[in-house]
C-alpha cells in the first residue's frame, strides 16, 4: 500500500464521492485506510457503569470513522500552479550524503515516494 498517514486524498467512489481529507489511520492487513470526515458511521452505546469506582459513563448515539477500502481514494497533490491533482505514487531512489557515527561521510541512497503526474516528491 502506497498511502502514509497524513496524506491526503479524494474519495473517487462510493457514497461521499468527491470528499477530500486526511488520512487518520492506514489498516495494511485489510488494505483499508481511516479518512477524516468521511464513511461516518453511527454506533449506539449503552450506560456503562464501572464497578471499581461506581461512575457511569453516559451512552447514546455516537457517530465516527469507518474505514474504506484504498482502491476507493486516490492521493491529492499540488501542481507547479497551486492546483490539486489527482495522481498515482510511485517511488524511486535519489543519491544522499549520509554521515556515518563517527563523523565521516558517504554517498548512498534513499528511496522517496513520488507523484507520477508532477514528478515531484512527496
Amino acid at each position: 500500500m502506497k498511502l502514509k498517514k497524513g496524506d491526503r486524498v479524494k474519495v473517487i467512489a462510493g457514497k461521499d464521492k468527491g470528499v477530500v481529507g486526511e488520512v487518520i489511520a492506514v489498516y495494511r492487513e485489510d488494505d483499508r485506510v481511516l479518512v477524516q470526515g468521511v464513511n461516518i458511521m453511527k454506533r449506539h452505546v449503552r450506560d456503562q457503569a464501572d464497578p471499581a469506582t461506581g461512575r457511569t459513563t453516559k451512552g447514546g448515539i455516537i457517530s465516527s470513522e469507518a474505514p474504506i477500502h484504498v482502491s476507493n481514494v486516490q492521493l491529492v497533490t499540488r501542481d507547479a500552479d497551486g492546483k490539486e491533482v489527482l495522481t498515482r505514487v510511485g517511488s524511486k531512489r535519489i543519491e544522499v550524503t549520509k554521515t556515518r557515527s563517527d563523523g565521516s561521510e558517504y554517498s548512498g541512497t534513499r528511496g522517496v515516494r513520488i507523484a507520477r503526474k508532477t514528478g515531484k516528491e512527496i
